[in-house]
């Protein structure tokens, strides 16, 4: 995808996940173009990649329509990445990581230990850990040697917000994020740990707990009066 393709991806990804494009707006190609000052072609393949995502759907032969997402639906395909990363994990530890894996790895900890060592985090340091964290995921999977995982997850991130590659965070109780995304990044450490120690079962289960790091999104699409203030979405394109 260009790079205009990209910043529009991006940007309606954010506005979806904010609710500053509502459950059921109509989105159509010539508006959105002028919103982004780009030419349709980029917003007809961000159209289509979201329709993949599955944030928009076709209405009625014109444009587009926001797909309305449930706490549920996210909850579930959380679930399902949980279970195929864990799986990975699992083989990882059993084939043992290669120096190159083991040392990504460590240096995506020594970043978090950065970010979270002073003791609070701004919305910086967790675009920062956004960056790090899927570096970290993609590691553990690329070690499993087993590209039937990679293919499994590319398919479950079509499901809304089920991506490692995007993050919400609330904005306004950055107390509570600094809370929740450290013990996400011990949750690193720990998988780590039994990774190098070769300890299949127990990398495999903190994996699977892990995505309940990411359930911050049930959260968000369950409640009500959050405002495109209030959450910030983060959601690098592919």
């Amino acid at each position: 995808m260009s790079k205009p393709g990209q910043m529009v991806l991006v940007a309606l990804r954010k506005m979806i996940a904010s609710g500053e494009l509502a459950a059921g707006e109509r989105l159509m190609e010539i508006p959105t173009a002028d919103r982004f000052g780009v030419s349709r072609m980029p917003v007809r393949m961000a159209f289509l990649t979201l329709e993949q995502e599955g944030l928009l759907v076709r209405h009625g032969g014109r444009g587009y329509q926001v797909r309305s997402v449930s706490a549920d639906d996210i909850a579930g395909a959380v679930e399902v990445r949980g279970v195929l990363e864990g799986l990975a994990a699992r083989q990882s530890a059993e084939r043992g990581l290669s120096e190159q894996a083991q040392a990504a790895l460590h240096e995506c900890l020594v970043q978090g230990d950065v970010l979270f060592d002073k003791g609070y985090v701004t919305e910086e340091d967790l675009e920062a850990f956004h960056d790090l964290n899927m570096r970290f995921h993609q590691v553990i999977v690329e070690s499993s040697a087993n590209p039937a995982i990679a293919e499994a997850l590319a398919r479950n991130d079509h499901r809304p917000f089920a991506s490692v590659s995007a993050l919400a965070f609330d904005r306004e109780d950055m107390t509570r994020e600094y809370r929740r995304f450290n013990f996400a990044h011990m949750q690193h450490h720990s998988v780590f740990d039994a990774l190098v120690s070769r300890q299949g079962a127990r990398a495999e289960a903190i994996m699977r707990e892990h995505a309940n790091a990411t359930l911050r999104y049930a959260e968000v699409f369950g409640a009500t009066g959050n405002s495109s203030e209030r959450l910030k979405v983060i959601a690098r394109g592919e």
